[in-house]
């Protein structure tokens, strides 16, 4: 099976890799994004909405799942091909840009430790403010979700 970016199965189907979509709590937002992953980046996107900025602002600029390579390269899978990645309000940032609020910054570099992930603000060299994505594997996914206290109650 191919694979994104990050290391997660990637695929057309979303099926196959278990793309569905979720509900963010406390918004009307709702992303696709892989079902072993979305506790994360769902509780990410609800306090980003509570503690950032509001996400049912303005355009409908909130997604995740797309079977798409990397921009501007045609051989890596990009994380949202695997449903790993989520953008957030992404009219106001712009690829490449740095607009984010100064000020915002340390609070959102500790949300994406506490969930896992990576912001795209912190790349070396192109930035991508609007975008996050799982930074750790499948077994430190699954753990962190216990630890956070997300698992589903069925």
């Amino acid at each position: 099976m191919l694979t994104s970016y990050n290391g997660w199965p990637a695929s057309k189907e979303q099926a196959e890799i278990g793309i569905k979509s979720y509900p963010v709590p406390g918004t009307l937002i709702k992303l696709r994004c892989a079902e072993k992953v979305a506790p994360l980046l769902l509780g990410f996107a609800a306090e980003y909405h509570n503690l950032i900025e509001e996400l049912d602002v303005g355009a409908n600029d909130d997604w995740g799942f797309c079977y798409r390579m990397v921009r501007n390269t045609s051989d890596k899978l990009s994380n949202h091909a695997s449903g790993t990645a989520i953008d957030l309000n992404a009219s106001r940032y712009p690829l490449g840009k740095q607009t984010f609020e100064p000020g915002k910054i340390p609070m959102l570099r500790a949300l994406t430790k506490k969930y896992g992930l990576t912001w795209g603000g912190d790349y070396k060299g192109r930035k991508d403010e609007m975008h996050y994505e799982i930074s750790i594997n499948a077994v430190k996914v699954a753990a962190l979700i216990t630890q956070l206290g997300l698992e589903k109650s069925e």
